[in-house]
């Protein structure tokens, strides 16, 4: 559904993105994760036909952006991080305007907008005017824009931008709505969101793409070592000692503090060790109490370190 191969973009002497190809497939809901200034924007406007690449290729619903921008932008959705809304307009007066503007056929154009309001759940805003509207109201109706037309891809730059967490949870569960109706492409420097939110990641860093999959297949490839979390009611120092004796215990921290004499270790082990059959005869050895025992994963937030950090040693 989106095809990108070579993709650079300079302004001027500066360049914006370099090189960069991925592919998006049909009704996939993908993330495009980096941060603030490494090319975020600047590849969700080329795949808008915002403006052109200085190089390479970029398909769109089986359209090219070069030489077909208007038929691609009559396939695509695009809320862009500055929300394009008319404060002084009512809700449903500005999308019977969008809708126009879309070519949306008249015939069915009230109902179509009705049905678009219930989707994004802007009914009872409908008739207030946008810049009464609290910041996810305006983001709801930025996406019912971007909707109206029926596209078959979407490309979110930033949704969930200036939302307070309830809105950001709202506006997450209205997105995964739309799964496997359309293509959607989430750009966003928020890795919480994505990781809740996407099926695939596309991690981008000073221009550059450093990875595209899924993020469990990321952490099969990078987490070189066994994660443990122990929560354990006993003297700290000793429980420290102890633990440190397991065989294939590589480090072990210690976290946070609970009451009566309760705390937090966090265990890393030789990747394929199994520590559990050291972990439980040691507590009843001691006399201590296991509350709590885990494994953990690396997060979306490790990940893009660890990639970043790698990359960063390598330059």
């Amino acid at each position: 559904m989106i095809e990108v191969e070579g993709l650079t973009k300079y302004y001027g002497a500066v360049r914006g993105i370099e090189d960069v190809s991925f592919k998006v497939n049909k009704g996939e809901i993908v993330g495009f994760l980096g941060p603030n200034g490494s090319g975020k924007s600047t590849t969700m406007r080329i795949l808008t036909c915002v403006f052109p690449p200085t190089k390479g290729k970029a398909v769109v619903a089986g359209l090219d952006v070069l030489r077909k921008p208007l038929e691609v932008k009559r396939k695509i959705g695009y809320l862009p991080e500055s929300v394009p809304l008319y404060p002084d307009m009512r809700v449903d007066a500005y999308l019977k305007f969008v809708a126009e503007a879309k070519g949306v056929t008249k015939g069915i154009r009230k109902r179509h907008i009705a049905d678009i309001m219930a989707e994004c759940g802007i009914q009872a805003v409908a008739h207030r005017l946008v810049g009464n509207l609290s910041k996810g109201f305006r983001q709801r109706v930025g996406i019912a824009q971007a909707l109206i037309h029926d596209p078959e891809v979407l490309i979110l730059d930033e949704p969930t931008i200036g939302l307070d967490p309830q809105q950001t949870i709202e506006m997450r569960e209205l997105i995964k709505s739309l799964k496997g109706e359309r293509t959607i492409i989430l750009s966003s420097h928020i890795l919480p969101e994505v990781s809740i939110t996407c099926e695939r990641v596309i991690i981008i860093h000073e221009g550059r793409i450093i990875a595209v999959d899924k993020p469990e297949n990321l952490v099969n490839r990078l987490q070189k070592t066994s994660r443990i979390y122990l929560k354990v009611q006993g003297p700290s120092p000793l429980v420290l000692e102890k633990l440190k004796t397991i065989p294939g215990i590589l480090a072990v921290e210690r976290q946070e503090a609970f009451p009566e004499n309760t705390y937090g270790y966090i265990v890393n082990s030789q990747k394929d060790a199994y520590i559990g059959d050291y972990v439980f005869p040691l507590m009843l050895a001691n006399n201590w109490r296991l509350w709590e025992m885990k494994t953990v994963t690396m997060s979306l937030e490790d990940i893009f370190i660890r990639l970043v950090t790698e990359k960063d040693r390598e330059a």
